[in-house]
């Protein structure tokens, strides 16, 4: 017992889950890793993909089995009216307004994408986009209502 005296013990537990911001702000993350990664194998002239596991039935003997495939990871970015480069930040299906009727970022050049999606990693954690996050998550709950 006395190597425990001199520690500070408190009655603080674990929280079983994130908060719903958090999660939502790890998804928009994971998202944006994946962008970002997308964008350097383009800028490289390769091919990113991500595998992952996928499990089906077994017509024949009815088992079920676990296949590795190809997830398909579309770019963000597009080429925008004026002929720039322009790229629209996505939670799931919408298109998140980042500033009052703005909804893509203009870059310059394919080399600017990297750091442009850093920049708004970096908004994204720090929780600049919570409120757009949350509108784009309630509008796809609306969706489900009966």
């Amino acid at each position: 017992m006395n190597a425990l005296a001199g520690l500070k013990l408190t009655a603080t537990k674990k929280p079983t889950q994130l908060p719903q911001v958090q999660q939502r702000r790890n998804k928009l993350l994971k998202r944006i890793w994946e962008q970002i990664e997308l964008a350097k194998a383009e800028q490289n002239g390769e091919v990113f993909s991500i595998t992952r596991l996928r499990s089906y039935k077994d017509s024949e003997s009815g088992i079920r089995k676990q296949i590795e495939t190809q997830k398909r990871v579309k770019a963000w970015w597009f080429t925008g009216d004026n002929g720039k480069l322009a790229l629209s930040v996505r939670y799931g299906a919408r298109v998140l307004e980042l500033a009052k009727g703005k909804y893509a970022v203009e870059v310059g050049t394919v080399q600017d994408l990297v750091p442009t999606l850093q920049t708004i990693k970096a908004a994204v954690e720090v929780g600049e986009l919570d409120n757009a996050i949350e509108n784009a998550a309630n509008t796809l709950k609306s969706g489900f209502a009966k």
